[in-house]
């Protein structure tokens, strides 16, 4: 079924005509003298997600047209086909259902297919956590969706990892990934996880026929025992010697696949019942996104939120700042989520955008992040929305005792501070007047004072949002994760696009198989200059 695009609703040319006459003008310390009632009016509780929109320049008027925008172009209808496995990745005749891989039995379509599996994978999962396993050492290796999600979530649940069981992530083709993670390995107790959907992934195979050689170089015998696949080619899983294979289905798409077998790492680390607690928060996320209503939605706000800043403040990037150094992989992870889910540049139709699609998204771990790059969050010419991630009370694992507890909680209260912080001085910013009644540090003597203070001062009424949880567990970290899935949802289908393919990356693939004979033969012919410049230079 066809959709409107969004350029095509009334609410485009009213939000427009709203941008000019007020929300360009849009000011957050007046909206807040203003509005006694502002927090509570923009702030919203979801499933193991709090979230606070009050810093955003948004006001009730901009909300409404946003809303009439998402109702014009069908985003309810949009929403429930997805759910219901419709092909709505149509440039590859797809459903897209990474919401069923987290389902109840018989919520979802492929209720018995999926919980099968699953039981399968956790079953295997809880066989390599045994104590009787030998298992010391597992090496996931895999690439994009196949290693983003996983390891992002086992970094960010090490407090729930069982203790002993090491994780060892290795996705880069260049050795120097995965030399220096075989050195820490005894071959006979470590097992290898190899993972692509169609066991040809170039830089996966190269690092997975490198580990098998390494694995018999020093002394293993038994590549059956040691690796496993997941993977939907069994036949070649076979072929290089793997006996166990977890198949999945074609409407998994790599950047939404930690929720099935591709997630195998992140049961091994954390145990099966951690693992359907992570894909019960999923599903709580899934439930709120289809069922509440468009201005108590979650997802539909932030999605909502992104249009505005995109398309009418002409904002082009997004920086996320998790305050909790187990989420410092997160921004990695949205940046294939939404930048190959949304950088697109026609619409469904094959039509291109006349406006801008997705938003650089990228950012830091705090307080990392703050002897950064806030300096140019606060001070530069570029306004960047700002998404903050706090958790209220930190899971620090039970080795964390006595004094070290102490110290530890006393660290959270300094990280949550900063967190709090920054937020408000965006929004704040320091006017040259306060900067002047400041005692600033001495200057030369060439800089006067009005100067100085220039140099100090700062613009504020830079927006930003703050997700907050309670705490980072299994069920909290599916339902942040979900959130994000479906705020990209929403833009793209407000934007018009398939935002389920990824054909902008096939092009650089296809040409780097046709280079590769070319670096061994030294061949330029019909190269461009600068191509065939760099081989010739790089095999001299």
């Amino acid at each position: 079924m066809s959709y409107p695009r969004c350029d095509q609703s009334p609410a485009w040319a009213a939000l427009q005509a709203h941008y000019q006459h007020s929300g360009a003008q849009f000011d957050l310390r007046a909206a807040f003298a203003a509005e006694p009632g502002r927090f509570a009016q923009w702030s919203l509780q979801a499933p193991e997600v709090f979230a606070d929109l009050s810093k955003n320049r948004i006001a009730t008027a901009t909300l409404d047209l946003l809303v009439q925008l998402a109702e014009d172009c069908q985003l309810g209808a949009q929403r429930e086909a997805m759910f219901k496995g419709e092909p709505i990745n149509h440039t590859e005749g797809r459903a897209v259902l990474h919401t069923a891989l987290r389902a109840p039995a018989g919520a979802a379509p492929f209720s018995d297919e999926v919980q099968t599996s699953l039981a399968r994978m956790l079953a295997f999962a809880e066989s390599v956590r045994a104590a009787d396993s030998g298992i010391r050492d597992v090496v996931h290796i895999g690439i994009g969706g196949s290693d983003l999600g996983p390891a992002m979530v086992v970094q960010a649940l090490q407090a729930f990892a069982k203790p002993g069981l090491r994780l060892h992530f290795v996705s880069n083709v260049d050795g120097h990934d995965l030399a220096p993670v075989l050195r820490e390995l005894d071959p006979t107790r470590t097992l290898f996880v190899i993972a692509s959907k169609t066991f040809t992934t170039q830089e996966t195979l190269a690092n997975a026929l490198a580990a098998k050689a390494w694995f018999l170089a020093a002394g293993g015998s038994d590549v059956g025992r040691h690796f496993v696949a997941t993977s939907s080619n069994t036949a070649a899983a076979a072929e290089f010697g793997i006996h166990t294979t977890f198949g999945f289905w074609d409407w998994v798409g790599g950047r939404y696949s930690l929720w099935s077998v591709i997630g195998l790492p992140i049961a091994i680390a954390i145990g099966a019942e951690n693992f359907r607690a992570l894909l019960a928060g999923a599903w709580a996320m899934d439930e709120h996104f289809r069922i509440a209503p468009l201005r108590q939605n979650l997802p539909v706000l932030l999605g909502l939120l992104d249009i505005w800043y995109r398309n009418f403040h002409g904002f082009t990037s997004r920086s996320v700042a998790p305050y909790h150094q187990g989420l410092k992989r997160l921004p990695a992870y949205l940046q294939q989520l939404e930048m190959e889910s949304n950088g697109k540049g026609v619409d469904r139709e094959g039509q291109a955008l006349p406006y801008g699609s997705s938003p650089v998204v990228w950012g830091e771990a705090g307080t990392n992040g703050q002897h950064a790059y806030f300096q140019m969050l606060h001070q530069g010419t570029d306004v960047i929305p700002v998404e903050f991630i706090a958790v209220k009370t930190p899971t620090h694992g039970p080795h964390v005792t006595g004094e070290l507890a102490e110290r530890l909680a006393d660290q959270h209260v300094k990280l949550l501070a900063n967190c709090l912080a920054q937020s408000q001085a965006l929004m704040q910013g320091k006017s040259v007047e306060e900067a002047l009644h400041e005692r600033a540090p001495t200057a030369s003597k060439s800089l006067g004072v009005l100067t100085v203070a220039r140099h100090r001062s700062f613009p504020g009424n830079r927006p930003s949002t703050t997700l907050l949880l309670e705490t980072l567990n299994p069920r909290s970290l599916g339902a942040l994760i979900a959130l994000y899935e479906h705020r990209v949802f929403v833009s793209g289908a407000l934007w018009g696009i398939n935002s389920f393919d990824q054909w902008g990356v096939e092009l650089g693939k296809a040409l780097c198989s046709s280079l590769l004979p070319r670096l061994g033969s030294g061949d330029v012919a019909g190269l461009d200059a600068s191509t065939a410049g760099l081989l010739q230079k790089l095999r001299a």
